[in-house]
């Protein structure tokens, strides 16, 4: 097939076009900037999802509504703490601009999400369930929320529309081998150094890791079995923060933070450098302390050619270690002065 992947320089655009590739497909690949993207073999088209019609001229749009039998669309904001104009312009619209080009080229959509769509309700979120009116962690979630809410008006309306939603997207499942640290390593970094000490959580709370391999793999196999219609979650495996704790625990070097019930937690009676750490960088995950969530993938388990990954803290040692040995976690503190200076960078 002739496939469009958008987002083709990101975490996982670059590992699905990897794959894609391998199994035969010719693969067209949408970049902000043709320099970032290396290795996968996509014929690259630089384009932007914020702009009407991705910002292509009218050439390459036609041609790309002529040849392309299907949209990967995984180009989206994924890190915390950016501006709420931003999500919506490439998380909310960049996905109508999509939209746009599918349904002009009568192409499949693979739409990828986030199984955080959810929000902070707990219990077991289903991979059919979407609008039950949440609330939301951060402006991110609320945006891929949104997007998906176009997705399934589109899919009413006709269009060919799987969603796949990832949870945590972390290091590779045999080498916790990642190309970025973002999110769940910032905070990682944020505790194993000490910078904020004191969270309001709980233990029994959780996070789902997912190797960014195995998103992928899924992401691949529902283009060689389509699953028009449905809603996969692109899971791993479960991490308490009482298993977040009890790993950072086993590494020397390393501070553990202590937990605090919510309702007492104040970040006023944080030192100057912990309160600042806390308020710029740490509080944008603090929902994710206390969300007691695990996701359903019965769905997904029809169409994922892969084991599914069943301990947690086995898979976040394997990341931490490649973190240390990439100079990522583990490097010493500097003095007080220094830190304060540079947070929020």
């Amino acid at each position: 097939m002739k496939i469009l992947v958008t987002g083709a320089a990101g975490l996982v655009g670059t590992e699905v076009c990897a794959r894609l590739n391998r199994n035969g497909h010719e693969v067209y690949g949408l970049v902000h900037h043709v320099r970032t993207l290396v290795g996968n073999n996509a014929e690259l088209i630089p384009g932007d999802v914020t702009q009407p019609r991705l910002g292509l001229d009218e050439t390459t749009w036609q041609t790309l509504t002529n040849k392309v039998d299907l949209i990967v669309h995984s180009a989206a904001i994924t890190d915390f703490g950016r501006p709420r104009e931003l999500y919506q312009a490439v998380n909310t619209t960049g996905t109508a601009h999509v939209l746009e080009l599918a349904a002009a080229a009568g192409a499949r959509l693979i739409h990828v999400s986030t199984a955080y769509v959810c929000g902070e309700q707990d219990g077991r979120i289903l991979e059919s369930a979407l609008d039950a009116g949440q609330r939301f962690g951060n402006h991110y979630e609320e945006s891929k929320f949104e997007a998906e809410l176009l997705v399934r008006k589109a899919a009413s309306d006709g269009l060919a529309v799987t969603v796949v939603r990832p949870s945590v997207v972390v290091g590779a499942a045999r080498t916790g081998v990642v190309r970025e640290f973002k999110n769940i390593y910032v905070v990682l970094k944020l505790l194993s150094e000490g910078r904020v000490t004191a969270i309001p959580g709980h233990f029994d709370a959780c996070v789902d890791l997912v190797p960014v391999d195995h998103v992928a793999a899924l992401i691949a196999d529902v283009v060689e079995k389509p699953a028009d219609g449905l809603t996969l979650h692109a899971v791993g495996s479960s991490v308490s923060m009482r298993h977040l704790s009890d790993v950072l625990a086993e590494y020397p070097s390393f501070r553990v933070p202590r937990y605090v019930a919510p309702a007492t937690f104040s970040a006023a009676s944080l030192g100057d450098v912990e309160r600042a750490y806390w308020e710029r960088m740490l509080s944008l995950y603090e929902s994710y302390f206390r969300r007691r969530q695990h996701f359903d993938d019965t769905v997904a388990a029809g169409f994922r050619g892969h084991k599914r990954a069943a301990d947690g803290p086995a898979h976040l040692r394997k990341i931490i270690d490649y973190a240390v040995r990439a100079g990522y976690l583990g490097a010493p503190l500097p003095g007080v002065d220094e830190a304060l200076a540079g947070v929020g960078r």
